[in-house]
């Protein structure tokens, strides 16, 4: 459960929200479009024998598209524009319809709707868990014949795992804007007023108990490790820490709960024993994504699980300062969750549709130096630089867009080594995760203000009703 750069899901669907999710608006004519085109195209081939070939530059198409940055992101806003002139010098007939919004790129609510009264713009922001919902209502093109090596040149050296995501049976339905796996955020100034050494993080969660006591003992408010238990967000993180220990959420025909066991106890438990036993979670509980962060930037934390582009909202949102902060990898390390953005494009589109949508989105988020990969453009403009994300690319295209993302860095970069240096193999979120992560809120919330809680009961509870939720899919 992800966001993108300028906003944040409250579903927390990763979560990404890895996050750079850009759309794109007209220079010329921001947020309005061309009434005379019918989006069929009048200079582009629409055939079927050549619809992996790239978009005809004399194609004609008006394409609207959402998660627009709004003027209260002024940088974002900016750079948009910029693309699309550069884009329209090679498509000088591909007119853009830019959707902004205040909030969230997809609020939840609002995104249902919209599938289910067929008014989803022709690209749309969508979350890797959102597929099948999407599926559900017949909401998106099948693209896997027009996304080739000639449309989208980099795809070759695209995660597998992340264009698995946006499969089904086999066939393509989106492309990627970012990604994200889960780490454990640190600040690094209570570490070293605890007696830590900042840049060795916590490995196992053992350690992590033992740290969080030690930042704990400081006293003034402090507490050493925080956690969700509202809003999904409790279910999100109880998925983690579960793949963390090698552990599953659903068995793998995905028909059943398979976290009611001795690594789902184990999570719970040691929660209950940080909280109860250790003192070292805070009083405070019930707590949703955005308190955790507020709590860290203020030095009154000093550890959570959490994606990268965290800092980032801290920064420009909280005023903190990237120098506090650092990361390394999950603890446990055998599996992390993994998650993040894209764009599907409307069923029903035309072919010329989607070709201009597949043009755009390949130079805005898939080509190293281009687009959100710029970041010399993106260190002058003020926006942060040095995130290791997205990170969806592998072999010598990783290492192109690593070396320009650290030698334009505008933060300490040497704070995420440990993420970067021991990478966890990525997990995907579970079948109907968002359901499922509301009844885990329950064993978590349960746990986390309940001394006397009964972890047996909530697991076999939860487990019951996410049974119930799987058999309705």
């Amino acid at each position: 459960m992800r966001s993108s750069t300028w906003s944040r899901p409250v579903r927390r669907t990763s979560a990404v929200a890895i996050a750079t999710a850009l759309a794109l608006g007209s220079l010329a004519a921001c947020g309005t479009s061309s009434s005379s085109d019918d989006g069929g195209g009048s200079g582009g081939a629409g055939s079927k024998a050549d619809i992996s070939a790239p978009l005809d530059p004399k194609t004609k198409v008006t394409l609207t598209i959402d998660c627009m940055p709004p003027k209260a992101k002024a940088a974002e806003l900016k750079q948009w524009k910029e693309d699309v002139e550069e884009f329209n010098k090679k498509y000088p007939n591909v007119t853009i319809d830019g959707k902004s919004t205040a909030g969230q790129c997809e609020e939840p609510a609002r995104f249902t709707a919209a599938l289910k009264a067929k008014s989803q713009p022709d690209v749309f922001y969508t979350y890797f868990t959102d597929l099948q919902q999407v599926l559900d209502n017949n909401g998106a093109e099948d693209i896997t014949a027009y996304v080739t090596p000639k449309t989208v040149p980099a795809i070759d050296s695209i995660d597998p795992n992340v264009m698995n995501a946006l499969k089904k049976d086999g066939k393509l339905y989106g492309v990627p804007t970012s990604n994200y796996t889960m780490g454990l955020l640190i600040n690094r100034k209570l570490f070293k007023q605890a007696g830590l050494d900042p840049d060795k993080p916590p490995t196992t969660w053992e350690e992590v108990r033992t740290a969080a006591k030690k930042i704990a003992g400081l006293g003034n408010g402090i507490s050493g490790y925080g956690e969700y238990s509202a809003e999904n967000t409790g279910g999100w993180h109880f998925a983690a820490a579960q793949y963390s220990l090698g552990g599953d959420m659903v068995t793998a025909d995905g028909k059943k709960a398979a976290f009611n066991d001795a690594t789902g106890k184990q999570v719970v438990q040691q929660l209950h024993d940080m909280r109860w036993t250790d003192n070292s979670m805070g009083k405070t509980q019930l707590l949703k994504w955005g308190d955790l962060q507020k709590q860290i930037a203020s030095d009154k934390l000093g550890m959570f699980l959490a994606a990268p582009d965290d800092v980032t909202y801290m920064v420009q949102q909280l005023g903190a300062d990237y120098d506090n902060f650092g990361m390394g990898p999950i603890p446990g390390g055998k599996a992390t969750l993994f998650g993040g953005n894209d764009y599907m494009i409307k069923k029903g589109s035309s072919p010329d549709k989607i070709k201009a949508a597949i043009a755009w989105l390949n130079f805005k988020t898939l080509t190293p130096g281009k687009g959100q990969f710029q970041w010399e453009r993106t260190k002058a403009d003020k926006l942060p630089v040095g995130l290791p994300q997205p990170n969806f690319f592998t072999g010598e295209t990783k290492e192109q867009d690593l070396k320009s993302r650290t030698d334009n860095a505008t933060m300490p970069v040497e704070n995420f080594k440990q993420f970067m240096d021991n990478p966890v193999p990525g997990k995907a979120e579970p079948p109907k995760a968002q359901e499922i992560y509301k009844v885990l809120d329950n064993v978590m919330s349960g746990v986390l203000t309940n001394k006397d809680a009964d972890i047996d009961k909530l697991l076999s509870t939860a487990e019951q009703q996410v049974n119930q939720v799987l058999a309705n899919q």
